[in-house]
């Protein structure tokens, strides 16, 4: 191998950093491409509160630009596509065991807010029909949105940073990547983007644990469907429309969330934790050895 090909090919292929930028490149281009194409349509631009219409529309289309993204440069890289977190072994437990361990967090995060009077309920918003027809509309969206989240930041990324700096400062790395998607959320505090970094590296823990995005896909999909449509609070300060339970922050922002939602509150930090303690408890005390599948 000469000394220009050693610049770009290591012993595993293309070289780490090679490999990051070629994928933002055809990641971001396809993305504006695609987003370009949608604001010029009235209907799907994105407005607050976000219609359930306009959220299956436009992240069927991102959901398809990161998929297609990741399974272009796996192949130049010629790397099996469900390598980067999609392996088929366990996904649907995976899958249904992170979305309940999701809701089920949320929940807990739920009643802290509300029983320290942080959060209050007004009444409900939907009922007969409505609340199953948008209630799984919703989970479309957000299970649309916890595939390309995950993919995105835990996907071909974390997989490929790994190679170069290996597993736990590419999971801070992509940490900071996950804090800096949410800081053009209007009304996003501090808080908020503390509690998505936190959040990355539980969900990093997971793929540790598990060597798949699967648990993460549905803890993260179903913590944001709880938030947005469950409990109709804002995530990250978005709002959506058709929502089941009416409420309104109350007190302090620091404990309430405010405009951020369950994700602005400080009640957050210990509950990450918690959860973080039971992945180890659940998969990390049974592992043989380190690097190992769950």
């Amino acid at each position: 191998m000469s000394g220009w090909q050693k610049v770009f090919v290591g012993r595993d292929g293309l070289r780490a950093g090679w490999g990051v930028g070629l994928f933002l490149a055809l990641y971001l281009s396809l993305d504006m491409l695609v987003n370009h194409l949608l604001d010029r349509i009235p209907a799907l631009r994105v407005s607050s509160p976000v219609p359930v219409g306009v959220g299956l529309v436009r992240e069927a289309s991102e959901l398809a630009v990161i998929l297609s993204s990741t399974w272009v440069i796996a192949t130049i890289m010629k790397r099996w596509f469900a390598s980067y977190g999609y392996a088929p072994s366990k996904a649907l437990m995976r899958l249904g065991t992170g979305a309940v361990c999701g809701l089920a967090s949320l929940t807990v995060l739920i009643g802290c807010m509300w029983s320290t009077g942080h959060l209050v309920f007004d009444g409900v918003e939907l009922h007969g029909r409505d609340v199953v027809i948008y209630g799984l509309a919703w989970a479309a969206v957000f299970l649309m949105i916890g595939v390309l989240e995950e993919s995105l930041f835990r996907g071909f990324l974390q997989h490929t940073l790994a190679r170069g700096v290996g597993f736990w400062w590419a999971a801070l790395m992509v940490s900071g990547a996950f804090m800096l998607w949410h800081v053009h959320n209007a009304d996003e505090s501090a808080v908020g983007l503390l509690s998505t970094g936190g959040a990355s590296l539980a969900f990093s823990l997971s793929l540790w644990y598990t060597k798949s995005l699967w648990w993460a896909i549905g803890f993260h999909a179903s913590w944001d469907w709880g938030q947005s449509f469950l409990y109709g609070t804002p995530d990250s300060a978005i709002r959506v429309r058709d929502f089941l339970l009416r409420e309104h922050p109350q007190g302090n922002p620091l404990w309430s969330g405010g405009v951020v939602g369950p994700e602005g509150s400080l009640f957050l930090f210990p509950l990450l934790c918690i959860v973080c303690l039971v992945m180890w408890a659940w998969w990390g005390r049974a592992r043989p050895q380190p690097g190992s599948a769950a």
